[in-house]
């Protein structure tokens, strides 16, 4: 998960939340990313269908395999955001 930050550290607006040892990422308040398994995972938006065309399809997301590639993962989280439902207030 530490890696996993620091490669969205120049995004505004990254937060996560802990779920039994996996993680949910938020973008500027939107799930954008699971970590599942030591499995990045994003949702199947359209512009991210786009930009992995050949991802494999993992739990109804994709895998995103180049975690490495921090300016990929800033341009993914922020195409995909505007295709993303806001998030439910808890009530």
């Amino acid at each position: 998960m530490d890696f996993i930050l620091e490669q969205l550290s120049d995004l505004n607006g990254v937060s996560y939340r802990a779920m039994m040892e996996e993680y949910i990422i938020y973008y500027r308040g939107k799930v954008v990313v699971g970590i599942y398994d030591d499995r990045f995972l994003v949702k199947p938006t359209k512009s991210a269908v786009a930009m992995m065309p050949d991802t494999n399809r993992e739990l109804e997301m994709l895998l995103v395999d180049d975690v490495e590639n921090k300016e990929f993962l800033r341009e993914l989280l922020d195409e995909m955001y505007e295709e993303l439902p806001a998030s439910k207030k808890k009530k």
